[in-house]
């Protein structure tokens, strides 16, 4: 809690991604908490790990959520948008990137529902929800980009949300762990050596 000795939270200011939230730099100096403070029912790290997990979890369906709104304003800002007398939707690169969004925004989100009805029937191991994780957040960043690159100049502004989701899946590229720790996470279930140092 705020007021803990050795616990300090110094809140982030003037940063590009993640504006609606308040984001915090956490410092633990010889922080020490009392009994009360402890999760109930939970012993050594399971009880933080799990809730990382869900986390982890819930980032696999949330970026797909961006990665949509990305594809469709692109979409539509592509059938809209007139050069040379016609839609730039006519155009065969735009259409070889509206069409390989699709693809990888399906992707995700079918491995998002698989994962949920794995999570359903408590199947679900936490090297898969890495898996979804590292492959969602990175697939969504990818559509993300196309889609500010379909919009030219005004992918770069706020009349669009493109800009806005890019940004935000720069951060979540990071937080609830990097795409380094997801790769070394699934490194070590599929090989069964552990390279973490």
């Amino acid at each position: 809690p705020r007021g803990t000795r050795g616990f300090a939270a110094k809140d982030i200011e003037r940063k590009l991604s993640l504006r609606a939230s308040v984001t915090s730099e956490l410092v633990f100096d010889e922080c020490r908490l009392p009994a009360e403070a402890m999760l109930p029912g939970v012993r050594g790290m399971r009880g933080p790990l799990s809730c990382l997990n869900e986390a982890r979890f819930g980032i696999t369906w949330g970026v797909m959520g961006a990665a949509r709104t990305c594809y469709s304003t692109a979409l539509d800002y592509a059938k809209s948008r007139v050069q040379f007398g016609q839609p730039i939707a006519s155009f065969q690169l735009t259409q070889e990137k509206l069409v390989a969004m699709l693809v990888e925004l399906s992707k995700g989100t079918l491995l998002a529902l698989h994962l949920g009805r794995m999570k359903d029937e408590g199947r679900l191991a936490h090297e898969q929800v890495s898996l979804g994780k590292l492959n969602n957040v990175r697939e969504a960043l990818r559509i993300a980009r196309e889609a500010r690159s379909i919009l030219g100049a005004s992918g770069i502004t706020l009349e669009y949300p493109i800009i806005r989701h890019m940004n935000n899946l720069e951060s979540v590229y990071t937080y609830e762990g990097t795409n380094e720790i997801h790769t070394l996470i699934l490194g070590q279930a599929i090989t069964g050596i552990e390279a973490f140092e």
